[in-house]
């Protein structure tokens, strides 16, 4: 299944208190299990200002579909083709 990496702006976004992304997180679970088993949830990333979410799904139409029921926003959705790390390197 490919995987995409959505950029998601959210201003303050690393200000949020563990009550506001524990309730994000239950609306993306929600959504996701009346989306059906395609998409899947990996991770995600706060930053200050930016949310950057990594989802394994067929392709990004379920992805707009997810920020969409969600209410969340989906600012760029990116096909990851090629995963690294150090040992890349060794």
């Amino acid at each position: 299944m490919p995987k995409y990496v959505i950029e998601r702006e959210l201003p303050g976004a690393g200000a949020l208190g563990a009550d506001d992304l524990r309730s994000i997180s239950q609306k993306s679970n929600q959504v996701i299990a009346t989306l059906g088993p395609e998409i899947r949830w990996l991770t995600s990333y706060v930053t200050d200002d930016k949310l950057y979410c990594v989802y394994s799904a067929p392709d990004p139409d379920i992805i707009l579909e997810h920020a969409r029921c969600g209410g969340f926003p989906a600012d760029r959705i990116s096909k990851v083709s090629t995963v690294i790390d150090p040992s890349t390197g060794d």
